[in-house]
């Protein structure tokens, strides 16, 4: 407690925080936007190595992080929802060298992930047996409507 009788808040005082704050970034909604990702990222999904670096270009935090041991690291950058992003700011990240993670930060601190490439990329094929159900049921229907004299509609 200070001297009000009121207790700190804790995030304040986090020396990830701390660390985050001393980097000078301007924004300090991004700050705050950063911390709560990197919360989630070594507490909630227990990603490894989570660290915070100044993108000076941008001028706001990224963080890298792997997501297990002996994986790839990856640039992840933190955005409040309502903030704008350019190509520009894309490819600054994007041209780290490493896979990036977008995180939206909404004002109820929901997170909402988003992998971007250099790129396109190709999708992975459907897993498990794969059948064209509704081309098969509509020409299932079509021939029920010409066998029992239905009309198109």
């Amino acid at each position: 407690m200070d001297m009000s009788g009121k207790s700190p808040n804790w995030m304040l005082l986090h020396p990830v925080y701390v660390k985050m704050m001393n980097l000078e970034v301007e924004d300090s909604e991004q700050v705050h936007a950063a911390f709560l990702v990197y919360m989630d990222l070594t507490e909630v999904r227990h990603w490894k190595e989570v660290s915070c670096v100044k993108s000076d270009e941008l001028k706001l935090v990224l963080l890298e992080a792997k997501e297990k041991e002996g994986s790839a690291i990856h640039s992840v950058l933190p955005l409040p929802v309502h903030r704008s992003l350019s190509h520009n700011d894309i490819r600054q990240v994007l041209d780290r060298g490493f896979p990036m993670l977008l995180c939206a930060v909404a004002s109820d601190s929901t997170l909402v992930y988003q992998r971007l490439t250099d790129g396109l990329v190709t999708p992975d094929p459907p897993a498990g047996p794969f059948q064209d159900v509704g081309r098969r049921q509509h020409r299932k229907r079509r021939q029920q409507q010409l066998t029992s004299g239905g009309k198109h509609k």
